[in-house]
């Protein structure tokens, strides 16, 4: 016996699986395709290599950055020894050095002690801020008070209580100052000249 099979068991359907028969896409479409692809891959590989350009940059920055301000800490504390060399030649009196070889001889020598600090300090990029007559700037100097002064322009510093010191372009110690007030108004930015 032969069994008859009708069109529908006959046909073989696809697997659900299966993919889709590929259609057919002419050269020059897949062309601009693969064009496409090729400069979003270039694309991608510029950014990629900016970024890593930027990243070295940094690092570079960073590094140098490191090497510039290594010795803040250390210089911080070095700053201590600075003032109080400044304030032992500050207590001796002018009229004790006279006639005293032993008081003259030793504030000499605080003298050139203090002149070695200063110059090492500075060749490591260690600078003193001129406070003394300058307009007040709040990015160098913290005010300790004002004092009424109207021979100098308002915001002029009149007194440094204690030095200030950056360490290459940044601050490493704020200068303690007083600032003048009741005297003329300066214009914002003018550098106040203590010769007048």
């Amino acid at each position: 016996m032969s069994e008859e099979q009708t069109p529908e068991q006959g046909a073989e359907t696809p697997a659900p699986d299966a993919p889709a028969p590929a259609e057919e896409t002419s050269p020059e479409a897949r062309i601009a395709e693969l064009e496409a692809e090729v400069a979003k891959l270039k694309s991608e590989v510029l950014y990629a290599r900016a970024d890593t350009e930027n990243v070295r940059r940094r690092l570079e920055q960073q590094a140098e950055d490191r090497g510039k301000f290594a010795v803040a800490n250390f210089a911080k504390d070095v700053l201590g020894v600075a003032d109080n060399l400044r304030r032992a030649l500050d207590a001796v009196p002018a009229n004790a050095r006279e006639g005293n070889d032993i008081a003259n001889t030793l504030t000499i020598g605080v003298e050139m002690t203090e002149r070695e600090l200063l110059s090492t300090m500075e060749r490591y990029g260690i600078k003193l801020i001129q406070a003394m007559g300058s307009r007040f700037d709040p990015n160098l100097h913290q005010a300790m008070m004002e004092m009424e002064d109207p021979t100098q322009p308002e915001g002029t510093v009149v007194m440094v209580m204690q030095q200030g010191y950056q360490l290459h372009e940044r601050l490493l110690r704020p200068a303690l100052v007083g600032v003048s007030k009741g005297g003329p108004k300066s214009p914002p930015g003018e550098q106040v000249d203590t010769n007048a």
